[in-house]
This record gives structure tokens, sequence and C-alpha cells, in this order.
């Protein structure tokens, strides 16, 4: 059976990822718990902040791969 972690690869990401968390957090209006539980919020919530989070890791990926550092990348347009 495969081993699940939920740890990061690149441990020198995490202040970034945290940096990301708090500023989409923000940009949704949704409230991070100062004590770190995420337990009494909404599973409404965390999934937006997730879902949020990866569109921007993947539109930044994509403009990685394209070799852009901003504007319209990954508009699915050829």
């Amino acid at each position: 059976m495969a081993r699940r972690s939920n740890g990061l690869l690149i441990k020198q990401a995490g202040s970034a990822l945290n940096q990301m968390k708090m500023e989409a957090a923000q940009e949704l209006g949704i409230a991070i718990p100062q004590d770190g539980y995420y337990g009494n919020m909404v599973s409404r919530e965390t999934g937006a902040l997730g879902g949020y989070i990866t569109k921007k890791l993947v539109q930044q990926a994509e403009q990685s791969l394209a070799g852009t550092t901003g504007g319209t990348a990954g508009t699915g347009r050829f």
C-alpha cells in the first residue's frame, strides 16, 4: 500500500505557501483562525480557499512554462 504524505516536498516553500494562503483568504473574505485549527470552519470556506490557491498555483506554473511573468497565460487559446 502506498504511503500518503501531506507534507511539503520542498521545505523552503512553506513560508511562501503560507503567505499565499493568507492573501487568498483576504481576497475571498475568509477569516483564518489565529490558533491554526480549521475544525470550526465550514467546508465551503476551506474548499473555496483550497480551490483558489490551486487555481493560482496552476496559473503560475502555466506562466512559468510559457516563459511569461504575467498577463493572460492559461486562457486555453492557441
